[in-house]
């Protein structure tokens, strides 16, 4: 297994490998561009994890200068339970500490119950303290 850092030249496989994963919602936010200016903004923090050359992981990862944030954090079923994701997100914590973040998080739907519970049993915290408000200023709801 080889951990990389993500480029562009990624993302239709990284593209691929989350439209085939049940709980993942790509949004026009997730366009090529889109993603090309979130790996500009964040560089060497996204990673993807290849065996062979076949895309089988990756984790977005990115900061806002106080807190890191992961999304997109998937591994190809058939991959699971080989501690690859356990490597991503170590190495996007790792990288994120070396810019000075310490607390990271992520966005997980409710109904998404695999990740759900595997944040739950790697010590990720639900927070129940907490509201997320979203306002879209897009006419379109998927935006």
């Amino acid at each position: 297994m080889q951990i990389d850092e993500m480029t562009i030249q990624d993302y239709d496989a990284v593209m691929k490998l989350l439209t085939r994963s049940p709980g993942i919602v790509i949004r026009q936010v997730d366009s090529r561009e889109n993603v090309q200016k979130y790996l500009l903004r964040n560089p060497g923090l996204s990673l993807v994890a290849r065996e062979g050359d076949t895309l089988v992981g990756c984790a977005m990862c990115g900061h806002d200068g106080r807190r890191g944030y992961l999304h997109h954090v998937v591994v190809e079923p058939t991959f699971r339970g080989q501690g690859i994701a356990h490597q991503l997100i170590s190495q996007c914590l790792n990288r994120l500490e070396s810019e000075g973040i310490y607390k990271t998080h992520i966005d997980v739907l409710t109904t998404n119950g695999i990740a759900n519970n595997y944040w739950t049993k790697r010590g990720w915290q639900r927070r129940t303290d907490i509201y997320r408000y979203s306002y879209n200023r897009s006419t379109d709801a998927n935006a």
